[in-house]
């Protein structure tokens, strides 16, 4: 059990204790400097990572899958991280305490790396638990204010609930299996199991419980009320990084089973369709810009399952699985930069004129929208466009055309918000920043041109991914 294959985690754990000591000892005036502790962590663990490209394996006794989509997941979630953390420091400027925020953001970062690297249905639960956890502390990070406390006790309920199923799920498998390790749950299924009522529901509970961290139908409601009433930054993250792990967490489950037992496919083909249709159809009734891009989160969950759903029957799923990711996070990420450089304003009266004042930051999000959407030349565009051809190749036509007539009526809510920018008189009682938001426009430009770089080299990166077991 080589201590090797952990350093990207232990990196993050040194990183997290000693931000901890700095923002216990340090003056108010230097809480922000904690965050440079962080980055410091992030760097190196995403340097130990980059070492384990080609790695294939199970270590530590079959509990934590050493394979392609681990580390690639795990590097796009300490690159998200991080980006979160940039966006930190200026959001509580006003906050003299605030130190301790990147602790826990670092833990809830291991969470997701943990649910990534997860080889045995105990540790998913562990990882589930600590993502969980660190994440209701980040929700509610604002105490004096009331949306955050209801954001973060609605995302506490929400998450008890969908953990004791992913609990019970995994005791039922681990009752009528008698393992919990998914390289014996592979051999298992090979070899032929009988698919019993009972160990469907088990597995379906453990699919439940995961789809918690996607924001996905049944267990969705807590996104947009985190995107609305959490930190900025807290949100881009909780938006984010939790789904990466979640998504390749559950598409390691799936993986495992043959595509002809348990029925789990189908199972997850209709939290995608009704997932997505969800999302979007809630986003065009809101007149509040960070619960709008809430329900496209969700709806965006909806679009990951339809990768998960052909894996196994498509040889491109997990190449477009993990193509799409790395779009949503950057178009997601976009967006709450320019949330965050105009100080969190949520109402939609707030953004009218807002191409006038401020057209940096307006282009920024014009281009995180469109990334979203999936409007070509912007990353999104690949995302979607390999998402949807892998759907279809996996025998899901129906599935592919429901996700395509989603993405049009998506463009309706995004544009709503995108007119009234550039179309619509400034309001005199709100006065917006007059800096320019240099975080909001680069990650805007990485928009545009990510696509043509994704189709000439991250393709080809992906396409060396694998899912254990082989």
């Amino acid at each position: 059990m080589p201590i090797g294959d952990l350093t990207p985690e232990i990196a993050i754990i040194v990183a997290a204790v000693l931000a901890l000591l700095f923002a216990t000892f340090a003056p108010r005036r230097w809480q922000a400097r904690a965050a440079l502790i962080a980055l410091a962590g992030i760097a190196v663990a995403a340097v130990l990572l980059v070492n384990q490209i080609g790695t294939t394996r199970f270590t530590f006794s079959g509990t934590w899958a050493l394979d392609g989509a681990s580390i690639w997941a795990r590097l796009m979630i300490l690159i998200a991280t991080a980006f979160c953390i940039l966006l930190a420091p200026g959001w509580f400027r006003t906050d003299p305490r605030h130190g301790e925020y990147y602790t826990i953001l670092l833990l809830s970062a291991l969470g997701a790396m943990a649910m990534a690297g997860a080889g045995d249905l105990l540790e998913l639960v562990i990882a589930v638990l600590l993502s969980s956890v660190t994440g209701y502390t980040l929700a509610a990070w604002h105490r004096d204010w009331a949306l955050s406390v209801e954001a973060g006790m609605k995302y506490f309920l929400m998450g008890a609930l969908a953990n004791a199923l992913l609990v019970t799920g995994v005791t039922l498998v681990l009752g009528l299996l008698g393992t919990s390790s998914y390289g014996d749950l592979s051999r298992l299924f090979a070899g032929g199991v009988d698919a019993s009522p009972l160990l469907f529901a088990g597995f379906a509970l453990i699919v439940i419980g995961v789809a918690f961290k996607l924001g996905a139908v049944p267990v969705h409601a807590w996104l947009p009320d985190i995107t609305e009433g959490a930190p900025a930054p807290a949100a881009a993250f909780l938006t984010v990084v939790p789904k990466i792990g979640a998504a390749i967490a559950l598409a390691r489950l799936v993986h495992l089973i043959p595509p002809e037992a348990l029925g789990l496919r189908p199972l997850i083909a209709v939290l995608a369709a009704a997932t997505m249709t969800l999302g979007n159809l809630a986003a065009l009734w809101q007149d509040d810009v960070r619960r709008l891009i809430g329900w496209s989160s969700v709806a965006q969950a909806g679009y990951l399952l339809m990768a998960i759903t052909v894996l196994g029957v498509s040889p491109d799923a997990l190449t477009a699985l993990l193509t799409f990711g790395a779009s949503y996070a950057i178009g997601n990420l976009a967006a709450f930069a320019v949330v965050t450089h105009l100080r969190g304003r949520t109402a939609l009266a707030d953004y009218a004129g807002l191409a006038r004042r401020q057209p940096i930051a307006a282009a920024a999000l014009v281009l995180a929208f469109l990334s979203l959407v999936g409007i070509p030349p912007t990353v999104g565009f690949l995302g979607k466009l390999m998402l949807f051809l892998t759907t279809i190749q996996g025998g899901y036509l129906w599935l592919a055309a429901l996700a395509a007539a989603n993405t049009a009526a998506s463009l309706f809510y995004y544009a709503k918000v995108m007119g009234i920018m550039y179309f619509a008189a400034p309001p005199e009682e709100v006065q917006l920043l007059d800096r320019p938001s240099g975080v909001a426009v680069w990650i805007g430009m990485i928009a545009v041109i990510g696509g043509a770089i994704m189709a000439g080299t991250a393709l080809d990166v992906f396409q060396l991914s694998t899912l254990l077991p082989l």
